[in-house]
């Protein structure tokens, strides 16, 4: 039974103190679905005893029986918490906590940037076996990004008693590793404005327990236990209970090291007064003593209802705990006490949100969570609604108040401020509250709260700020960690659905924050994703839900390479325009090591100014100090991670042929001279250029082609090579499996980086890296090799040079070209230099 109304909900939207924003997030696998049923069961929209089985927020049928989640879910809770636990500026003790709950697995980590995006507090949950994995850093490091408080949950701690059957001390010292390792990625990510967020038990900040079995507990429950018992202060006692900190019960004192007065060994406080009890209780209840049992339950004040005292074994243990230590009280008090409100975490988050100045009425209204301010919303993502192609738009508003009917400005992701394109001047049909797999109705919402808006759909692409106020600026782009590298030509079996698939495209393209779909020069229509699960969920959904079930052929999957130089080039090429009047020289050269990487992660950035960035190249990089600062651009895209540099000395006119210059590069770049792939890590150099006296003589039809032929000539003097995508794989197995995996990844040119042994466990963590065009169908290669025993996780790392020279028919890279070439339909064989330079 649902214990709360639309009505209170809509009660405390207002009260924005008591708010609280927060996504699950975790490695794949690590229970965050399982533990959030736990908190939807204390707000009573599922039954207690389903909570752990029901995955709630897993709202699909593939999610159901894949058992992973696949699309971030949001769901509003209502909860009133003990007076004594209410934070000092909250109003009143009832609180309302926005929950979205993120899929772990790296193909779809572009769904948790998306959800991390509209909130202010993160749950890290972490498999206490397993310990920290590459996706809990990758998930954390997007977190902190975002400048999201987290906090942590140590899960599964059922298996580290019942499975391993670790003693107190082994238990304590591999959990504590674990929070360590959280710490140091914390700590390595760390931001001046949230200031120091480690997570650390004894302040409140770390939960233990299991989710599957639903109890679960932070050292305040314990601390306030005792405090009772012994009339100590709790703060006092929190400090205690965890760390190097022993009670001698022979002189009554705490001590720091373990030997008693007597000279025997003492427990640690946090075995004898923790985990004591808890070990105790599971000991009697696998064992069947019942007497043992109903005196412990006693002493707790537990009562059994009569058809539960003839539960035995795990489901006497599950009934026990959950009454014993309630997780959702653990986590509540977690999420309420230390993940802040929107009011906090608006102040220091505006900075990294919102794109125009820091100090206009937008700003300020955000910067306030003002819900009188101008309307300032973001949608993060689209959700499917029930009827087929349409969509909610789920966000969070910043500032300001949307209501039903409301007019608003669209501002789309290609929006620049203070022009008209990708802006809609619309208004807002209905304004939902997500409910997991159903929506409730709702007038109106005010700022610091996530909604879903209908009727917006058919102008927004995947994410969009929408804002009442003319001249506010939109909010920041969201960041990716994968990048879409595996592409899918698809196509209809009959040529007739084409209409319906070129429909279904688009929808898809909306349902999905990282999916790009594209349609090529050659009329294919390209989907592409991360990662083969990735596609493979995405062309399902095409298929049954965006087609109307048209039968859909699909090509194997072809991974995008990029273009590069290795050398500087091995003369100045000269191309000549059309008319024969002006003439470009050129050289070409690759990037210094990193520079790409910094690119890509907008340390350098076309917008910086070009002063200090000409400083950072020279100081970095090592190059020219005058030559850095005359940067033309970037390219392709303008964004891409390659540059044309003016070396000119005193040529005239040089400013009026700078932008056809800067077309053809956007164009060579776009399509590289080898395979007209994207090219990387180019720097074209422009030497000298001779121009006619007469403007019309030096107009774009004249200099765009000659540009671009100069630049292929350049790129081709500089021994051109090809890149390709490499993930980095971490795979988990016993030691009995490494064989293996060790032939699996030679067979498919992979090579190991890492091995280590995770502590107190039999399990491997092996790490290395496998290129994307090896790993289709590795998974389950490695399965088979391993029977079963290991467990894949691969995420995109970095690009790297394949061996081989392209010319020379053998080799890996000429083959890589002629299978492009011969894809897209072009000439065979690399183009000769004589096609592009011209003589003097």
């Amino acid at each position: 039974m649902v214990n709360f109304t639309i009505q209170q909900i809509r009660e405390i939207m207002n009260k924005k103190n008591n708010i609280r924003n927060m996504c699950v997030i975790a490695h794949v696998d690590h229970g965050k679905s399982t533990l959030t049923d736990s908190l939807i069961a204390e707000a009573g929209i599922i039954a207690g005893a389903k909570a752990g089985e029901a995955r709630f927020t897993d709202t699909r049928e593939d999610e159901q029986q894949r058992c992973i989640t696949i699309k971030s879910t949001g769901v509003s809770l209502y909860y009133e918490i003990p007076k004594d636990k209410v934070p000092g500026d909250a109003d009143g003790n009832a609180f309302l906590v926005n929950l979205i709950d993120s899929p772990g697995h790296v193909d779809f980590s572009s769904e948790v940037t998306a959800a991390l995006r509209v909130s202010d507090g993160a749950l890290v949950v972490v498999d206490s076996v397993e310990g920290v994995c590459v996706q809990t850093e990758t998930v954390l490091r997007q977190a902190l990004t975002e400048r999201i408080r987290p906090v942590l949950m140590v899960n599964k701690m059922d298996r580290q008693l019942l499975e391993l059957q670790l003693d107190m001390e082994e238990l304590y010292q591999s959990v504590s590793r674990t929070i360590e390792t959280a710490n140091v990625i914390i700590a390595t990510y760390k931001d001046e404005l949230l200031g120091d967020v480690q997570v650390y038990p004894d302040k409140g900040t770390v939960a233990f327990g299991s989710g599957l079995h639903g109890w679960g507990f932070t050292l305040t429950k314990f601390a306030d236990m005792y405090a009772k018992k012994f009339g100590v202060e709790r703060s006092k006692l929190m400090s205690r209970l965890w760390g190097d900190n022993y009670f001698d019960p022979a002189t009554k004192k705490w001590k720091t090291n373990p030997t008693g007065s007597n000279g025997k060994d003492i427990p640690r406080a946090f075995c004898q007064f923790i985990l004591d009890p808890i070990y105790k209780l599971f000991d009697a209840i696998m064992k069947d003593h019942k007497d043992k049992v109903e005196k412990m339950l006693k002493g707790l004040n537990i009562q059994l209802k009569s058809d539960e005292k003839e539960f035995t074994g795990k489901v006497l243990l599950k009934t026990i705990m959950k009454k014993f230590l309630p997780a959702a009280e653990a986590l509540l008090e977690m999420i309420v006490v230390h993940l802040p409100s929107p009011v906090a975490a608006q102040k220091y988050r505006v900075e990294n949100l919102y794109e125009g100045p820091k100090d206009d009425e937008a700003a300020t209204a955000i910067r306030n969570c003002n819900p009188d301010g101008p309307l300032i919303l973001y949608v993060s993502k689209m959700v499917p609604t029930t009827d087929k192609g349409r969509f909610y738009a789920f966000g969070r508003v910043f500032a300001g108040t949307v209501k039903t009917g409301q007019k608003v400005r669209i501002m789309g992701a290609n929006y620049v401020y203070g022009k008209k394109e990708d802006l809609y001047v619309k208004s807002i049909q209905r304004t939902v509250l997500m409910m997991g797999r159903y929506v409730e109705p709702i007038e109106d919402v005010p700022a610091g709260n996530t909604v879903g808006l209908v009727g917006v759909d058919q102008y927004i692409l995947k994410s969009a700020t929408i804002s009442t106020s003319e001249t506010a600026h939109p909010m920041v782009q969201m960041k990716f960690s994968v990048s879409p590298v595996v592409r899918v030509a698809v196509e209809p079996k009959n040529a007739a659905d084409l209409p319906k698939l070129v429909e279904g495209l688009k929808r898809l393209g909306k349902s999905d924050p990282l999916v790009q779909c594209t349609i090529e020069e050659s009329g294919e229509h390209i989907v592409a994703g991360a990662g083969e699960l990735h596609l493979e969920i995405c062309l399902k959904d095409l298929q049954e839900e965006y087609c109307g079930g048209v039968p859909l052929k699909t090509s194997d999957p072809v991974v995008s390479f990029r273009e590069t130089v290795s050398a500087v080039s091995s003369m100045t090429v000269l191309a000549k325009s059309p008319n024969k009047h002006n003439r470009l020289f050129m050289t070409a050269e690759p990037f210094p090591q990193g520079l790409s990487e910094d690119i890509d992660n907008k340390v350098i950035s076309e917008k910086d100014d070009p002063k200090t960035r000409g400083k950072i190249l020279a100081d970095k990089y090592g190059w020219d100090p005058t030559e850095a600062r005359k940067i033309w651009c970037f390219g392709p895209d303008t964004i891409g991670p390659n540059m044309v540099i003016d070396t000119t000395k005193g040529v005239q006119y040089l400013n009026e042929i700078k932008d056809s210059v800067i077309a053809a590069f956007q164009w060579a770049t776009k399509e590289g001279v080898l395979a007209e792939e994207n090219c990387r890590g180019i720097r074209a150099n422009i030497m000298d250029v001779t121009l006619h006296t007469d403007a019309i003589h030096r107009g774009g039809g004249q200099i765009i082609p000659t540009a671009r032929r100069c630049f292929y000539a350049a790129f081709l003097t500089a021994s051109p090579q090809m890149l390709e995508p490499v993930y980095l794989v971490e795979i988990q197995s016993p030691d009995n499996a490494v064989g293996g995996i060790y032939s699996c990844l030679n067979k498919r040119r992979g090579h190991v980086i890492s091995e280590e042994q995770k502590f107190g466990t039999p399990l491997l963590h092996v790490k290395a890296y496998l290129p994307v065009m090896e790993s289709f169908g590795f998974t389950a290669d490695l399965r088979s090799q391993t029977s079963g025993q290991a467990f894949p996780q691969c995420v995109f790392d970095h690009w790297q040079q394949i061996q081989g020279d392209p010319y020379k028919g053998d080799t890996k890279s000429a083959q890589v070209v002629t299978s492009i070439r011969k894809r897209k339909g072009l000439k065979e064989g690399i183009p000769p230099l004589d096609n592009y330079l011209d003589k003097m």
